[in-house]
C-alpha cells in the first residue's frame, strides 16, 4: 500500500512539474508545491563540468526580509545556518 502512493505521489509530481529553458546556462524548473503566497515554488538549475547547481534566485529570503524576518541577529543566522546545512547548502 505504501509503495502504491509513493509511486503515485511520483507520478502526480513528474506530471505537474514543468521544465523551461531559460537559456544556454538556466532551465527553470516550476513545481506543483506552493509556497507562502500560494505561488508555485520555482527553482533554477545550472550544469557546468556534471555538477549541477540549483537556486530560487534569492526568492526565499527576500520574501522573509520582506515579511519582517530579521535575519542579522546571531541566533537566527544560527538557525538559518542550520537549516542550510542539513540540506548540503
Amino acid at each position: 500500500m505504501i509503495e502504491n502512493l509513493l509511486n503515485e505521489y511520483y507520478r502526480w509530481l513528474k506530471d505537474k512539474t514543468i521544465f523551461k529553458k531559460i537559456n544556454e546556462k538556466y532551465t527553470e524548473i516550476t513545481t506543483p508545491h506552493l509556497d507562502r503566497h500560494n505561488d508555485y515554488i520555482q527553482i533554477y538549475m545550472s550544469e557546468k563540468n556534471n555538477a549541477f547547481s540549483l537556486t530560487d534566485g534569492g526568492s526565499t529570503i527576500v520574501g522573509l526580509l520582506q515579511d519582517g524576518c530579521n535575519l542579522n541577529t546571531d541566533k537566527r543566522k544560527k538557525i538559518l545556518d542550520m537549516a542550510l546545512n542539513g540540506f548540503g547548502i
